[in-house]
């Protein structure tokens, strides 16, 4: 099965190694068709911490690293 491959924002970077990464999607209303806004927070580990808050990045879904980390930076 492919990894799934994210684009988002870098939201926090408090935390060594690992950055917040803001992800959204577009999508229709099934009903009223009206464009709607969606955002998920993903954590994603960052092993050199090069990214800082603001910046645009892309994630590739991993094994687990920790509880709550399943992404990681992927390199550009």
């Amino acid at each position: 099965m492919p990894k799934r491959i994210l684009q988002g924002t870098v939201t926090s970077t408090a935390n060594t190694q690992t950055v917040t990464v803001a992800v959204e999607r577009r999508f229709l209303h099934p009903m009223y068709k009206k464009p709607i806004r969606s955002t998920k927070k993903y954590r994603a580990h960052d092993e050199a911490e090069k990214f800082n808050v603001g910046d645009k990045i892309r994630i590739v879904e991993c094994a687990p690293i920790s509880k709550t980390k399943r992404w990681t930076v992927l390199a550009d």
